[in-house]
């Protein structure tokens, strides 16, 4: 069961089509498995569908914003309908095999990684696959710029709780944290980065000049 989700504005920014290719696969897969979240995204399309059809008479003030935000929000959890229609699986079709299969590179202790970002041509964000083996710790770190994360296999923890699979979460420079690889299978997640991070361990961060 996923428990953490894109924000509002993000559903907002998703659905008027405004994020990079790699931020909007993140959301996207996060919607294929969270009934919540598709049905607030749902709503916002039908809202902007609104808003087109009478774009010549209506002008989207900062209140009217404010005030859809807070229409989402507020909404009810809608109720279990009908499984629907199996989806594109859009990361097996980016990535063409198992995720567990694919040609990782050992990066530091516990992790691995695969850049992905020549995937997306024409983007400037970093698009990298992390894996961490099951219980294994990330070294302590913060970000330089934004990090957009989804979850795709195992969970993990930080100090701000677990994150399973599915689940979305968004860092800062702001945050610092050590994640740990919680339950018997590897974490795999899928990360936007608009910097690289910058290690704040003892022992690690002097490899900062490395990072890319």
């Amino acid at each position: 069961m996923t428990r953490h989700h894109p924000d509002s504005l993000s559903l907002m920014e998703y659905s008027a089509g405004n994020l990079s290719e790699p931020h909007a696969l993140c959301i996207r897969l996060h919607l294929d498995k969270c009934l919540s979240c598709r049905s607030r995204a749902d709503t916002l399309d039908s809202l902007g569908a609104v808003v087109m059809e009478q774009q010549p008479r209506v002008s989207v003030s900062e209140s009217m914003f404010d005030s859809i935000l807070a229409r989402i929000d507020s909404s009810p959890a809608p109720q279990p309908k009908a499984k629907p229609a199996p989806r594109i699986n859009v990361l097996q079709k980016l990535l063409g095999e198992d995720i567990n299969l694919l040609p990782w590179k050992r990066q530091l202790g516990d992790v691995s990684v695969m850049d992905i970002s020549d995937r997306f041509p024409g983007q400037h964000e970093q698009v990298v696959l992390q894996k961490l083996v099951a219980g294994g710790k990330a070294p302590a770190h913060t970000h330089r710029g934004s990090e957009t994360t989804i979850v795709l296999q195992g969970a993990f923890a930080d100090q701000k709780g677990v994150f399973n699979q599915w689940d979305f979460v968004v860092l800062t420079d702001q945050d610092e944290h050590k994640p740990v690889a919680v339950g018997s299978e590897d974490c795999i997640t899928l990360s936007v980065l608009s910097a690289p991070i910058k290690l704040t361990g003892t022992l690690t961060r002097m490899l900062n000049p490395f990072i890319r």
